[in-house]
């Protein structure tokens, strides 16, 4: 009876035992099951869920015609997961016998690489725990195939593509470059918002390496968006040449800066901007970096004699002076504020008609026709022109030169007119000259045509209008001028393309000095159009400061970009010889 008993008790203790057991797990497995349960899954979820960024792809910049200035290519970052091969040692492929060293794998992927396999070590070392480590940056795909081929576990190769720019130093400043932290420079940096790209993203279950998909477990994909693609009006080649031709003569003369632009004048379009130094975006610190823009757009200067076509076509359209008008010349102009004004070569009184200062570039001529209009007349056919403010072309750093303002000093009335007290970039002199080759419209610089985007719509066309300046009688007037200055001035004959009538003003700029007066040096420039009876192109050719004090020096680079303009486009040579202009009386 006493056993019978016992043996109940013993049971009754381990039923509630059990009971007790199974009560804990069950309470237990109710909390992690559901009172738990969602903060465990979305920590399970953060341990197992991965997000791989896909990058797109920066869009393209073109010439004219399509050929590539800049592009992106694929390029990949090596990176390992130092939890996987910092064990020390991996199977050798295909020999499951056989065990490699971390410090042997390393050595092999630097053989590929080009790197030291200590420095990847280091890197693998630093953080041994870590999913993630970088070994190289952007390597070509000819090397990911190399390192892929070694089958070495814990590698995870990521696109990641890169900036190139085919052709080099051409076209480099205008087109600029892409550095670590983005668009650095020229219409790269300008028109980033065209060549952006948009990342995608990837959202999938990972397996324990935290690394390697499940397949089928993608939860989340963005598809990324392509840049759009950057069409500018210049032409490769002819920018390639306009290059070569002023490299060649900076280099000759000593100059430490040139710039050549050309102008299509029914448009306006730019069909080169070229500047010496060129920059290579492939490489653009090996120039220093006030080079490294388009200084064409950026960088302003006194023009000199190149304004004196300007300043003739507003004192003909305001009906002050006509191409005879007559005037008698000095040796030296005395003002009345006690200044002087003397030409850049000795002479004495002599007799020119307005066609006759300009053929030889008086500054004395010039000062005397713009008495015969107010100098508030001339501010504003100044602005008109595009003086003292940015032109239409988008660019950073483009520079809205200066003009000085009302009113002017006794001296600044008359040395504005030659282009002196005043300032302007190579790309406002060619503006100045399109507008009295185009007839006295002003067609505003165009230098990109517009963006297509990915989805191929179109934005950032140009959407200025054409602005009358000045009548196409007095334009023409001055055209037939400055006709005049080739077949007949003294640096004529360096000026003359053979087959053609070339219209040209020469300019001989003294640079400012630091006292407030003016040294030794000199800026030359030759801003010209052809063929003069009906002109399709505009050229200005500019040479930064010099000791060689004539504008002759300017006048090769002019004629070889010239020459060149012409043979590409295949403008018809003249019929007609130039009219005869009177020059002096």
């Amino acid at each position: 009876m006493k056993r019978t008993r016992r043996a109940g008790l013993r049971l009754t203790l381990t039923m509630v035992g059990v009971f007790l057991v199974v009560a804990i797990f069950t309470g237990r497995l109710f909390q992690l099951q559901v009172v738990e349960a969602p903060a465990l899954d979305k920590t399970a979820a953060q341990h197992q869920t991965r997000t791989v960024t896909t990058p797109g792809t920066r869009g393209s910049i073109v010439d004219d015609s399509g050929v590539v200035l800049a592009l992106s290519v694929d390029r990949y970052d090596i990176t390992v997961s130092p939890a996987q091969m910092i064990p020390g040692y991996e199977k050798t492929p295909g020999d499951k016998s056989s065990l490699v060293p971390l410090d042997s794998n390393l050595k092999r992927i630097a053989r590929v690489t080009g790197q030291n396999w200590r420095d990847l070590k280091t890197v693998i070392e630093a953080n041994p725990k870590s999913q993630y480590a970088n070994l190289d940056k952007k390597v070509t795909l000819a090397i990911l195939k190399k390192i892929e081929a070694l089958k070495i576990p814990g590698i995870y190769p990521v696109k990641d593509p890169s900036r190139s720019y085919p052709n080099g130093a051409v076209a480099g400043n205008l087109v600029g470059f892409v550095g670590t932290d983005g668009p650095q420079a020229g219409l790269e940096k300008e028109y980033d918002a065209c060549l952006a790209q948009k990342p995608g993203e990837s959202t999938y279950q990972t397996a324990a390496d935290g690394y390697t998909p499940i397949p089928g477990s993608t939860v989340k994909e963005t598809n990324p968006v392509n840049g759009g693609t950057l069409e500018l009006t210049i032409d490769r080649d002819l920018q390639y040449e306009a290059l070569q031709a002023i490299t060649a003569q900076a280099k000759k003369i000593g100059a430490p800066w040139a710039t050549a632009v050309v102008v299509r004048v029914k448009d306006g379009h730019l069909m080169a901007v070229a500047d010496y130094p060129a920059v290579d975006p492939n490489n653009p610190s090996a120039t220093p970096g006030k080079y490294q823009g388009s200084l064409a757009i950026t960088q302003r200067y006194e023009p000199g004699s190149t304004f004196k076509g300007m300043s003739a076509a507003a004192l003909i359209d305001a009906g002050a002076i006509t191409p005879k008008t007559e005037i008698t010349v000095p040796p030296v102009l005395t003002l009345p504020d006690g200044g002087t004004i003397k030409d850049s070569f000795y002479h004495g009184t002599v007799h020119y008609t307005t066609a006759g200062v300009l053929e030889n570039s008086s500054n004395i001529g010039i000062s005397i026709l713009s008495t015969k209009l107010s100098a508030q007349a001339r501010h504003a056919y100044m602005v008109k022109f595009g003086i003292g403010q940015k032109t239409a072309v988008n660019f950073p750093g483009q520079n809205a030169g200066y003009l000085p303002p009302l009113p002017w000093d006794g001296t600044t009335t008359r040395t504005v007119e030659f282009g002196q007290g005043v300032s302007a970039t190579s790309l406002q002199v060619a503006q100045i000259y399109e507008t009295i080759a185009n007839h006295g419209v002003r067609e505003p610089m165009t230098l990109v045509a517009g963006c297509t985007l990915a989805n191929g719509k179109v934005v950032d066309t140009p959407t200025t209008a054409p602005e009358r300046v000045v009548s196409a009688k007095a334009a023409d007037e001055v055209r037939g001028m400055l006709e005049t200055v080739v077949s007949g001035g003294p640096v004529g004959p360096l000026l003359r393309v053979p087959g053609y009538r070339i219209a040209a003003k020469t300019g001989t700029a003294q640079v400012a000095a630091g006292t407030g007066g003016y040294g030794n040096q000199v800026i030359t420039s030759v801003a010209g159009m052809a063929p003069a009876e009906d002109p399709q192109y505009v050229v200005v050719v500019t040479f930064g400061p010099t000791t060689l004090t004539t504008s002759a020096v300017a006048a090769p680079a002019f004629t070889s970009v010239m020459s060149e303009v012409l043979k590409k486009y295949r403008v018809p040579p003249s019929t007609t010889p130039a009219p005869y202009v009177q020059t002096t009386w």
